[in-house]
């Protein structure tokens, strides 16, 4: 049954208001639909919403990501706008200038690798882009 429906993110959040200038002026993105304690975006290919929660993100992984089809591009865009990436530097992952090389991918999606960034939201929720290596 699951493999028929559609992914919809849901991401928590303690202020609603923040979180939304946060998506807006940073990431560039307003809410399609909005319902008392939630607000509901659409991407090119799938959609998250935001809600008012109680609890939230340890922000310790990654969320939610989008797959984009130029990262060093869209880093810059982001970083002009005032994201802050997450700097890595463990074995096997490094990031240079908030991007990291990661190894292996899913058959499915082709390349050899892929090319990954993290930041944080206004929340501290963990939300990535990637890449492939192809």
């Amino acid at each position: 049954m699951l493999k028929n429906g559609r992914v919809a993110t849901r991401i928590p959040v303690q202020d609603l208001d923040r979180a939304r200038r946060f998506y807006a002026e940073k990431l560039g993105l307003e809410p399609s639909e909005e319902r008392p304690g939630g607000l509901l975006y659409r991407c090119a290919g799938g959609e998250f919403a935001l809600f008012d929660s109680a609890g939230g993100s340890p922000g310790t992984f990654t969320q939610m990501a989008w797959d984009v089809d130029d990262i060093e591009a869209t880093v810059a865009e982001l970083k002009a706008r005032g994201v802050v990436f997450e700097e890595v530097d463990l074995p096997g992952l490094r990031t240079v200038d908030g991007i990291a090389e990661v190894s292996g991918n899913y058959p499915s999606k082709g390349g050899k690798g892929e090319r990954a960034a993290w930041f944080r939201d206004s929340e501290d929720n963990m939300l990535g882009i990637g890449e492939p290596i192809r």
